[in-house]
C-alpha cells in the first residue's frame, strides 16, 4: 500500500469531525502540564533563595539624622 492510498483512507475520517470543535488534545496538555512544573520548580527555588537571604537594615548614623532636617529648612 502506497502512502498515498493510505492518506486518502484517512480524509474520510477527517470529515467526520465537528470542524468547529477545536479541542487542545493530548499535546496540548502535555505542554501545559510541563509549563506548570516549570513555574513550581522555580518558585520553590525562589523561595529558597529568599530564604537565604539575611538582611538587617542598618540604623542611621547621628550625624547624617542632624544633617537632613538642616537641608530641608
Amino acid at each position: 500500500m502506497s502512502a498515498h492510498q493510505a492518506l486518502t483512507h484517512l480524509v474520510p475520517l477527517a470529515k467526520e469531525l465537528d470542524e468547529n470543535k477545536v479541542t487542545p488534545g493530548v499535546l496540548g496538555f502535555i505542554v501545559f502540564a510541563v509549563m506548570a512544573l516549570a513555574v513550581w520548580a522555580l518558585m520553590k527555588s525562589m523561595n529558597r533563595h529568599m530564604n537565604r537571604v539575611d538582611f538587617e537594615e542598618a540604623p542611621e548614623s547621628p550625624s547624617a539624622a542632624s544633617a537632613k532636617p538642616a537641608a530641608q529648612e
